[in-house]
């Protein structure tokens, strides 16, 4: 396993086709999720990616933002062959100095089944009033 990793916002170094495998076919939240979907999906956010010394990318995350009040972090997946070597933490990390660096952004969401002590880690909580938190799903079919 390569022992450096590289923190970038460089949506040019997005791997779009290894992205869309890792979401499509490994991930819970978008099992299926379409190649036109994913790549619509990246060009309307802000993405992330974290590269080994041997330049592959082995993490993605990504933001939809209007870059002034609110955040959505989303689709952070490390590669299974990375996992354990602190690639999450430096995703999360990286996200939020950039936010800082780049917005007025003051409210950061997410949602997770798997990954709440990562998250815990770097001040995300349960919402203190989530009756206040409406969702509307859309049946596409």
């Amino acid at each position: 396993m390569p022992t450096s990793f590289t923190f970038s916002n460089d949506r040019a170094l997005i791997d779009r086709d290894l992205v869309h495998r890792w979401l499509s076919e490994e991930s819970y939240w978008a099992k299926g999720r379409s190649r036109a979907t994913q790549d619509a999906a990246i060009d309307a956010s802000r993405n992330y990616s974290i590269r080994d010394d041997a330049d592959r990318q082995v993490g993605y995350a990504r933001v939809v933002t209007d870059g002034v009040t609110f955040a959505w972090l989303c689709d952070v997946f490390v590669d299974e062959r990375a996992r354990g070597h602190g690639i999450g933490r430096m995703l999360v990390e990286g996200v939020l100095e950039d936010l800082r660096e780049s917005s007025t952004v003051k409210r950061i969401m997410l949602a997770t089944s798997t990954a709440s002590g990562l998250y815990a880690r770097y001040g995300f909580a349960p919402s203190a009033d989530p009756d206040h938190y409406m969702v509307k799903l859309i049946d596409r079919g």
